[in-house]
């Protein structure tokens, strides 16, 4: 499995420190071990994700990737570059657009588009897209880190 940020070193990101508009973005080429590790780990097999022969008679026409899994790249931005560590999720919606499959490069960011200071909430938009066409998009709110004092 390739490491989406693999060579990023993470930061947190103290809520009195961001500003609306900031973002930060990883690209990542999803791998057929990508998709098996997810399956594995979420026990989600579905023949459309694992199954060759029944990937290329769907109507997708080869495997995808899990949804969840182009969501955890989300995941892996909030919890390691913006906030960062420390960063606590309370939400995440998501609207899937199109498949994503192995061999795709995926280019995600998040985007500070709201900060409520009750409770440090930071509410963020979250893409996903495959050669400029959004696949996933979604909004998270996190609770981010307090600078210490």
């Amino acid at each position: 499995m390739n490491a989406p940020l693999q060579g990023v070193a993470p930061r947190t990101v103290y809520y009195e420190d961001m500003s609306i508009g900031q973002s930060e973005g990883l690209s990542h080429v999803v791998t057929e071990e990508d998709i098996a590790a997810f399956a594995a780990v979420s026990g989600d097999y579905n023949p459309v994700h694992v199954d060759k022969a029944y990937g290329e008679a769907s109507r997708f026409g080869g495997n995808i990737a899990h949804g969840l899994y182009t969501a955890s790249l989300f995941s892996a931005l909030l919890g390691m570059r913006l906030p960062g560590p420390g960063a606590i999720y309370v939400s995440q919606s998501l609207k899937f657009m199109a498949p994503v499959r192995p061999g795709d490069k995926l280019e995600v960011s998040v985007t500070i588009r709201e900060m409520v200071n009750r409770g440090r909430r930071v509410v963020l938009d979250c893409e996903a897209k495959v050669d400029g066409a959004l696949v996933l998009s979604g909004e998270a709110i996190v609770m981010a880190p307090k600078k210490p004092t």
